[in-house]
């Protein structure tokens, strides 16, 4: 069961790679097996190209250690809170894609000016706030965790699947980890286009509220129609 949660994880790190939203060894992905308590996840500075599904390290809910000879991730401990937090995340991929990246440096959130922003999240995606000196001199990447749920107060994480952490970067998270990355892509495209659109018209109010409301709804949710139905709902 944990092997292939590691290929699973290794082959989302790897499509995150191809993305083209990271360069290096920047960014990972990782993934949960929520019976267990298990989370697997990059290994530490490693290159995409010689990673293979056995270096992706397995940590428990404290962010020790239980396989593996690498170091896990550094952001693994942010990772860690949201599984912690969000019970129903399956997956977290964390990048340093540009435009993304723009407004969390910019600490801005990225509003919903279009329809291809409100077919994946529904409101603008949040910002967090910036850490004080006391939580980057301790347990940083804890902190990071805590400052990203402390945001999502009164926020679903799954009708908003993505966050900035300001001056850092974002995350995002899907039911799987596969899922993630396509979150993680989906959120560069809107902050892209938020940029141009507000390059375009600084003053640009967000779209009205009952076609973002629309948009989402029509491929989330009970009412749901977008795309096919499974032959099991048939």
């Amino acid at each position: 069961m944990l092997a292939d949660l590691k290929e699973t994880v290794w082959k989302a790190n790897l499509e995150l790679a191809k993305s083209g939203l990271i360069i290096l060894t920047f960014g990972n992905v990782s993934g949960i097996d929520r019976r267990k308590g298990i989370v697997a996840i990059k290994p530490s500075g490693v290159d995409y190209d010689a990673m293979k599904a056995d270096d992706i390290v397995l940590v428990d809910l404290e962010g020790n250690v239980v396989e593996g000879w690498l170091n896990p991730s550094s952001d693994t401990p942010t990772h860690v809170e949201i599984y912690k937090a969000f019970p129903q995340v399956g997956g977290v991929a964390h990048a340093h894609s540009p435009y993304a990246t723009m407004f969390a440096q910019a600490r801005r959130e990225i509003p919903c000016f279009g329809t291809t922003h409100a077919d994946a999240f529904h409101g603008p995606v949040p910002v967090t706030r910036l850490l004080v000196e006391s939580e980057v001199a301790a347990s940083y990447e804890w902190n990071t965790g805590k400052v990203i749920v402390e945001r999502f107060a009164g926020l679903d994480p799954l009708t908003l699947p993505a966050v900035l952490v300001a001056g850092h970067g974002p995350f995002a998270w899907g039911p799987t980890p596969a899922a993630a990355v396509e979150t993680a892509l989906i959120l560069e495209l809107t902050a892209q286009m938020a940029f141009g659109s507000l390059a375009l018209d600084p003053r640009l109010p967000p779209l009205d509220a009952c076609i973002q409301d629309k948009h989402f709804s029509r491929k989330h949710g009970p009412d749901a129609y977008y795309g096919q139905k499974k032959e099991n709902e048939s």
